[in-house]
């Protein structure tokens, strides 16, 4: 009900136009009534039957049609004005025609008009047919008055049976039209809503897009581009052009002028990535048109690393369920080496140089039996699912439970925590093998020679979002090696797998974190966790 009553006060509010012509449409009646009584064209209305009512009708009419025609400007109360208006029409009308009998006809006439537009702008049909019975009572009244107080009427019964049916179906008529108007205004103004909204949210879509967007003319000027396509052109893609049509894209990035050209000459398209200003990453240009029979075209500029990313995904997933079946394969006859190279071991007829080669044989064993391990755990890695977790509670549990499954002599670990909580939302069990390759990096490569090892697991807020730091005081990471410490089985160790980093930050990837190395300007190596906030939204 009360969206129904909004939508009838919405479309209430919409004739403005039609009620200022209804006003000025009485305003002219009454100016034609005042200038056939008050001019020498008077006489054309015959004999007055009452002069001093004539006048005053014609007076008060033409002062109430200036005041209606005033607050008529005003459609809070369209209802009430129209009803009203159109009473004082009829009013008017009934003692003008009974003071000026040679005027009935035409004011009749006048008043079909005033009827109709009445019941057109009128929400309801009850309203708009109480209207036009008041028209044909006062017609029929103004009649019978006359014909039986004067005992005179120059007007026959049949004329105001026309007149009273005329007002009677017009009404109905002009009632049934105005509905129809209305409905289809307020099916065009919901469409038109409707429209606006879809070219918003289209809009927001396009510019919001991490793929750049560029509508390029037929001269190469770009006549829109989104956000993304705005950072990767860098400052040539803002402003008009000289001609003030637009960034010229043959100034903006050249290179893909000349290829847009290419395209559109038909010769086959150059696919390698180009960069469009410094500092920016590369970008793989895809062209269309945007119409058929039309030289406009839209460029499509793809993030490279974006595509090398899913590529090299792709790839490792094949990779990963390739090596996940050689695993299963080599772990037999692994198995097989190993047991029997312990058996040698144990017999007595083994000299000591053979015996040195069985324990190369078995250290080798124990390491390929390493990489078979991991292979499959990141094969069978489940999906994650993330929990609230205090991150200074798990580092200080994460310390006792290291320190009492793994026997630390020399060496120190220790957690470094504040007073506040530090929310985040990781799966725990990934979190715990995280920090535990770092831990057991840190513990094999971060010491001086000849010194402990002292590791150390810092928890913070870093600009809002939770961290956690696993720090040595070892001799650092070179920077040629630290670009490709997280390439699978990429080891600077003979007997390392290369595969710990890479799975760790594939873990992080899984829990939507972020793992990277951080060198530490006084010596040592510091590897940050960054997590999501505990108000960041949950996987589905």
């Amino acid at each position: 009900m009360r969206q129904a009553q909004s939508l009838l006060s919405r479309i209430e509010s919409v004739p403005r136009r039609e009620l200022y012509f209804f006003a000025l449409y009485r305003l002219l009646e009454a100016g034609i009534l005042a200038a056939l009584m008050f001019s020498p064209l008077g006489e054309v209305l015959g004999q007055p039957r009452h002069p001093e009512l004539g006048t005053a009708v014609t007076l008060g009419y033409l002062s109430l049609a200036l005041v209606l025609f005033f607050i008529g400007r005003s459609v809070h109360w369209l209802t009430w004005i129209v009803f009203a208006s159109v009473c004082i029409d009829v009013a008017a009308a009934t003692l003008a025609t009974h003071a000026l009998p040679g005027a009935t006809a035409g004011i009749a006439m006048m008043l079909l008009f005033n009827v109709s537009a009445a019941a057109l702008l009128l929400p309801s049909t009850r309203m708009a047919l109480a209207v036009a019975a008041l028209a044909i009572v006062a017609l029929f009244g103004e009649y019978f008055f006359t014909t039986f107080h004067d005992n005179s009427n120059g007007r026959s019964v049949a004329e105001v049976i026309m007149f009273a049916v005329s007002y009677l179906a017009l009404a109905y008529l002009a009632h049934q039209a105005g509905l129809k108007a209305r409905a289809s205004q307020a099916l065009a103004d919901k469409r038109g809503e409707e429209v606006a909204n879809l070219f918003e949210v289209n809009e927001l879509i396009i510019r919001r897009m991490r793929t750049g967007v560029l509508v390029v003319d037929a001269d190469n000027h770009i006549k829109l581009a989104n956000e993304a396509a705005s950072l990767l052109l860098g400052e040539g893609a803002d402003g008009p052009g000289a001609d003030g049509r637009g960034a010229s894209l043959l100034h903006a990035a050249p290179e893909l002028a000349r290829r847009l050209q290419r395209w559109r000459n038909g010769w086959q398209t150059d696919e390698t990535p180009l960069q469009l200003s410094p500092e920016q990453p590369e970008v793989q240009p895809r062209f269309a048109r945007l119409l058929a029979d039309s030289e406009t075209s839209l460029i499509f500029l793809d993030d490279a690393t974006v595509v090398s990313r899913r590529a090299e995904s792709l790839t490792l997933a094949a990779l990963g369920r390739f090596s996940a079946s050689l695993a299963h394969e080599i772990r037999n006859p692994l198995a097989a080496i190993n047991y029997a190279v312990q058996l040698l071991e144990e017999s007595q007829q083994i000299t000591d140089g053979d015996r040195r080669l069985l324990q190369i044989i078995h250290q080798q064993c124990q390491r390929t039996n390493g990489i078979v391990e991991s292979v499959l755990g990141l094969a069978r890695r489940e999906r994650a699912t993330p929990e609230h977790v205090d991150l200074n509670t798990f580092a200080r549990r994460f310390v006792d439970e290291y320190q009492q499954t793994l026997s630390i002599e020399t060496d120190t670990l220790e957690p470094i925590i504040g007073a506040k909580p530090v929310p985040a939302l990781v799966d725990p069990r990934h979190l715990q093998q995280i920090v535990t390759v770092l831990v057991q990096n840190a513990l094999n490569y971060g010491r001086l020679p000849g010194e402990s090892a002292r590791i150390r697991v810092r928890v913070f807020n870093a600009e809002g979002r939770p961290t956690l730091d696993v720090m040595d005081r070892g001799p650092g990471i070179p920077e040629a090696v630290a670009a490709q410490l997280f390439r699978p089985f990429f080891t600077t160790s003979e007997h390392g797998t290369g595969l710990g980093l890479y799975i760790a930050r594939e873990l992080c990837r899984a829990n939507q974190a972020t793992l990277e190395y951080v060198p530490v300007p006084g010596g040592g190596s510091c590897f940050r966790v960054t997590l999501p906030g505990p108000s960041a939204l949950l996987p589905a």
